[in-house]
């Protein structure tokens, strides 16, 4: 017996030795890759930013290995680490980034752009006036040629840059479309005007009850729809749209990362993902379609089918997918007149209402119990609050989860721009890290001084504030609300001026390396992902942005919007290039 078992120890022993042998010899072989099957790429000749600290710092070289940086410093002390083939990157004097980070946008709008008409008005598209909405429509119909029956969607509507100031209602649009159901999207993406075919489709009528948190704009003098629905009443319209097959989608995303790449990001964001586009963003990325990182934030309405879901794993990415954290929508927007104020607009309503506030989505007791549940759940949460009585209602919500700064939770108030100076301590205290929207100040900055007053209006989008709080922030465009443009966002940051030439808030512009850092290291921070983008460090990804020349350096604040993309590279990979 004795004999057995020393004959098995020994035959364990012996199997043992030979696993860990070859597993050594596996990694052996791994770590010793033939160094001439080795390639690496040497950036230089050019100014290069790594945006790493609170000042502008240079380098000379930088040198990416398969996706990777692995060196930053001189171009005399890059030869240590050439092994294999180098490719010279000469940048001729242009200026070199961090690959820029989209804080906020909503990519699957982008996707949805290419079956839709441009009905903005500059300086995002060309509308003017009423008749002018329903040329471009027109136009579209004959274009696409669409027949009679079908669905015409237009995107980008602003009812005050128009000449007659006032909405467009389905009885202007019916004149021209008798027999299509049209849709054309209001700018802030948070209702639209319908006319009577879609209305019919959509099942409102005389006898539809706006809902909480809703607007039905009515006819004068009737209870009959007028056209315009917003907020809560809107959402379900939205959910049903009729969209492109799944392999139709699959076909655009090239085209809406595309938007993105030849902007300088290299990550963008799916502001308010319902289940269904959770699913084809997933199968992009399973079919290796994505070649820019999406972060996702899944939609509140739909908690109960995607939290704790093994389908849709939180914080991690998958192909250029994740899911990074959970979405309220606590309010509508300022320029539509439903952003949830704590005290009434100087204006009515958008059906007439004196004495209004705005909307809130949701009661903030529920959002309170819903965010704790998230939070329990460690899911990241994120809010849409525009106006300061849906800031107060996000405070609440995260104070009642038992979040302190320590925990480094890091909630994010998306927009948060009609907040109050009391709000920033507060956000210290509760680690609440803000992306602001500083492009209001140019396309609807004389509208808010006219529905809030100029003393709240200047105090809009408070970069500088925070900053000097101590906050992390980030600046975003809300893509395809306003342009997709990083060079537009810092000017709108460091001059703050509207569309009437008011300097709205002068004391919160910032400066270049400010604003750009509201477009690296800031939004790289919100989704927990320093270590990994927004610098141009050892170790981090090799994501860069390269420009005809640097923002630093530029003659004066207007210059900026001047300065052009020449070439993104996403890990190493250039995925694209201006053409000469």
């Amino acid at each position: 017996m004795f004999r057995i078992v020393m004959q098995t120890i020994f035959f364990l022993l012996t199997l043992s030795l030979s696993v860990s042998n070859a597993a050594s010899m596996d990694l052996k072989e791994k770590d010793e890759t033939p160094s001439s099957m080795l390639r690496q790429t040497l950036y230089y000749g050019g100014d290069i930013i790594t945006m790493d600290g609170d000042k502008p710092t240079y380098v000379e070289a930088v040198i990416e290995r398969e996706g990777k940086i692995i060196y930053t410093g001189s171009k005399a002390g890059a030869v240590n680490n050439f092994v294999g083939e180098t490719i010279d990157a000469d940048l001729k004097g242009k200026t070199m980034l961090p690959g820029f980070v989209d804080p906020h946008g909503h990519f699957m709008s982008a996707v949805l752009m290419v079956t839709q008409v441009n009905v903005a008005s500059p300086p995002m598209g060309s509308v003017t006036d009423i008749a002018s909405t329903i040329k471009k429509l027109q136009d579209f119909k004959a274009v696409k040629s669409i027949k009679d029956g079908e669905w015409i969607v237009g995107w980008g509507y602003d009812q005050d840059l128009l000449a007659e100031k006032r909405h467009i209602t389905k009885l202007d649009l019916d004149k021209a479309f008798p027999n299509n159901k049209v849709l054309i999207i209001h700018v802030s993406m948070h209702g639209g005007v319908l006319n009577s075919k879609a209305l019919e489709w959509a099942g409102l009528d005389e006898n539809s009850k706006t809902p909480e948190g809703g607007v039905i704009a009515r006819l004068a003098g009737s209870n009959e729809p007028a056209g315009l629905v917003m907020e809560m009443a809107y959402m379900p319209v939205f959910g049903k749209l009729p969209q492109p097959s799944e392999d139709g989608m699959m076909e655009l995303m090239e085209s809406a990362q595309m938007m993105y790449a030849s902007n300088g990001y290299t990550h963008a964001v799916e502001g308010f993902t319902h289940i269904k586009d959770m699913n084809t963003l997933k199968r992009a990325a399973r079919e290796n379609r994505l070649f820019i990182d999406i972060a996702s934030l899944p939609g509140f309405t739909e908690m109960d089918e995607w939290l704790n879901n093994p389908d849709y794993k939180f914080g991690e990415y998958n192909n250029h997918l994740k899911f990074q954290g959970g979405k309220f929508t606590l309010d509508g927007s300022p320029q539509g007149l439903t952003a949830y104020m704590a005290n009434p607009y100087l204006v009515p309503g958008p059906n007439g209402e004196k004495d209004w506030v705005g909307n809130t989505s949701i009661p903030r007791d529920e959002l309170a119990r819903l965010a704790k549940v998230m939070v329990d759940n460690d899911v990241q949460i994120m809010f849409h609050a525009n106006g300061d009585g849906a800031i107060d209602d996000a405070i609440f919500a995260i104070e009642q989860a038992g979040i302190t700064a320590e925990q480094d939770k890091r909630p994010v108030i998306i927009h948060s721009q009609f907040q109050k100076l009391e709000h920033l301590s507060k956000y210290v205290e509760i680690g609440i890290t803000p992306t602001y929207f500083t492009n209001h100040t140019f396309y609807w900055g004389d509208v808010h001084i006219k529905n809030v007053g100029a003393e709240k209006a200047s105090f809009i989008s408070p970069i500088k504030a925070a900053n000097e709080h101590g906050l992390v922030t980030s600046n975003h465009t809300d893509y395809n609300v306003t342009l997709l443009d990083p060079f537009f966002v810092m000017w709108t940051s460091m001059k703050r001026e509207t569309r009437s030439g008011k300097i709205l808030g002068g004391d919160q512009t910032i400066d270049a390396y400010a604003a750009l850092q509201t477009l690296t290291t800031g939004p790289a921070y919100q989704f927990f992902e320093e270590s990994r983008k927004g610098m141009i460090k050892e170790g981090m990804l090799a994501d860069f942005v390269i420009l005809d020349k640097n923002p630093l350096k530029v003659s004066d604040v207007d210059a900026i919007r001047e300065v052009t993309v020449m070439e993104t590279i996403k890990e190493g990979r250039t995925i694209y290039k201006k053409d000469n």
